[in-house]
């Protein structure tokens, strides 16, 4: 397998103290989480604090997250409320 098509990638969406929503992808979404929490992270999320983890893909390839990130960052906000909302339904 291909290093590009290995699939451990995974897409994730932060909640913003100021009520704004934030995407981005990483190999450890958690690891990522705390980098935005510390300022380490996007120059986005510093001062926009508090932040959570309002959704998270499954893993995927480099090239996969990649293409979601950015239909996901095209999104209406309405719309990536709908996306903690799929998620859930799919678990029940």
């Amino acid at each position: 397998m291909d290093r590009s098509d290995r699939m451990d990638w995974q897409v994730y969406v932060l909640h913003c103290g100021d009520d704004s929503f934030y995407t981005g992808i990483a190999k450890d979404v958690s690891r990522r989480l705390d980098q935005h929490v510390r300022g380490k992270g996007a120059r986005y999320t510093r001062g926009r604090g508090p932040l959570v983890l309002w959704w998270q893909s499954e893993a995927m390839s480099h090239a996969q997250a990649l293409s979601l990130e950015r239909r996901i960052k095209t999104m209406s906000r309405a719309q990536k409320k709908g996306l903690k909302a799929q998620k859930e339904d799919a678990v029940d």
